[in-house]
């Protein structure tokens, strides 16, 4: 079995009459995944498709969605698997110390 059949078979199973560009939302996938999250391509995927259904969209009109999720993909400023910052508490004295002409200092 196919990803095409999957789809067909699910869709039957799911009780709806659906179309999926799966390379669209393979490529979608991939790049949220790498660029977002691990699991930023299943949701991605997954709000795709409420935001097509909730808007009644056609096959074009998902295809500009996609392309807008995945312009925010790709400018997303932390790639897949880096750690997250630790925001650490900085005390309002530890500002009024800090030397502003080095900006760093206070990032």
């Amino acid at each position: 079995m196919n990803l095409h059949d999957w789809i067909d078979e699910l869709c039957d199973v799911l009780d709806i009459e659906a179309e999926a560009d799966e390379g669209l939302l393979v490529d979608l996938s991939g790049i949220t995944r790498d660029n977002v999250h691990p699991a930023a391509g299943v949701v991605t995927a997954f709000l795709l498709g409420f935001a097509a259904a909730e808007q009644g969209a056609n096959p074009e009109e998902v295809e500009q969605l996609a392309a807008r999720a995945q312009g925010l993909a790709e400018s997303w400023d932390r790639p897949a698997g880096a750690k997250d910052e630790v925001d650490e508490d900085v005390e309002f004295e530890e500002l009024a110390d800090a030397d502003y002409e080095d900006s760093d200092s206070l990032v």
